[in-house]
């Protein structure tokens, strides 16, 4: 006598679910690499007519308008920055950094940043923000 089952497996099963997930985790991910190339140094850039987004840099300097500088968020003493920036690009395929100063920034700060671009043949992106 041949014993039959009732209930059989349904082998087939809805993508719907797994498709929300993922389209979640695609915004989820959007929105935080976005925010995550904001700098937390809060410097108000010099305005241009022009700007052209570019690749961003892998390290920043920021220059507020008192003549501090940081390295990447983290404060740093005049006197270490060239060491600092040396460092940190020491490796690097793109030896570059972006300078961000103050509008407000002396001139001689902004100068010294660019004496070490100069100085090891480090290309340097200047940010600025586009004037509305």
């Amino acid at each position: 006598m041949k014993i039959q089952r009732r209930n059989k497996a349904n082998p087939e099963f809805s993508l719907a679910a797994m498709t929300d997930v993922i389209l979640l985790m695609l915004i989820f991910f959007m929105v935080t690499s976005s925010a995550a190339n904001q700098s937390a140094i809060d410097v108000k850039l010099p305005k241009t007519g022009a700007v052209e987004d570019n690749i961003p840099n892998p390290l920043t300097v920021s220059i507020k308008p008192d003549g501090t500088y940081y390295v990447d968020d983290n404060p740093v003493a005049k006197d270490q920055l060239e060491q600092i920036v040396v460092n940190k690009l020491t490796g690097q395929t793109n030896k570059s950094f972006t300078i961000r100063a103050d509008e407000n920034t002396l001139h001689k700060d902004f100068v010294f940043a660019m004496e070490i671009a100069e100085k090891h043949k480090f290309n340097v992106a200047i940010a600025t923000v586009k004037d509305k």
